[in-house]
Formats: C-alpha cells, structure tokens, sequence
C-alpha cells in the first residue's frame, strides 16, 4: 500500500484545512486508517483514526470537536478536515494504515503503511 497525503499549507489562526490522503491498491478498504502529526522537535503523535467502514472514529482530546476524520472507499481517500485552527497544531502530517483492521489504534506502531506527509503552518 502506498499512501500520498496532501493539502498542507500556511494557514492564520482560526483557519481551517482539509487534509487528503489517497492509497493504491485494492485492500484499502479492509484497512482501519488513522492520521499522525509530527512538530520539530517532538514525537510522533496520534491525531485521529476511522475504521475501515468508517462507522467509527477516536481523537486525540487535542483535537476533539475541531478535526473530523473521513474515509471514501469508492476513491481510497481519507480526509482530516482541520476547523479552528492553533499555532499548536503546527506540525507534518502523515496517514497511516492498519491492515490488521482490530480496535482503533492510536501507538504508531499498530500502522504498518505510512505516508511522507504534508507540512500544516498555522500562523499566530
């Protein structure tokens, strides 16, 4: 599975984003998929996860109520939609896949395909 994240960009305090992710291959669909960030300096961190029918969903309580992960299996895309946004959330973002497809995962080693990530500046 190879997966290509896009959408990052600049973006003032209180802005919003949509970020994009799109998977080759057939079994996209059978995968839990789930949304990571990483700001300079720190560690890897989860952000949001959706199941593989994207009848569930789980945040981190950083972005809970601002971001909204979801998933089109038609296109193999899933999608964070970033609303309110903070000089915090400033960070490379990366979607991950979970073939094992169990409960929803926030340790980044459950995922085991990653993307190369989008870069998210939001200004003060």
């Amino acid at each position: 599975v190879q997966l290509v994240e896009s959408g990052g960009r600049l973006v003032q305090t209180g802005g919003s984003l949509r970020l994009s992710c799109v998977a080759s291959g057939r079994t996209f669909s059978r995968y839990h998929m789930g949304w990571f960030r990483q700001a300079p300096g720190k560690e890897r961190e989860f952000v949001a996860a959706i199941s593989w029918s994207g009848g569930s969903t789980y945040y981190a309580d950083s972005v809970k109520g601002r971001f909204t992960i979801s998933r089109d299996n038609a296109k193999n895309t899933v999608n964070l939609q970033m609303n309110t946004l903070k000089p915090e959330d400033t960070a490379v973002y990366y979607c991950a896949a979970d073939p094992l497809a169990r409960s929803l995962r926030a340790a980044a080693n459950d995922y085991d395909y990653w993307g190369q990530g989008t870069q998210v500046t939001v200004s003060s």
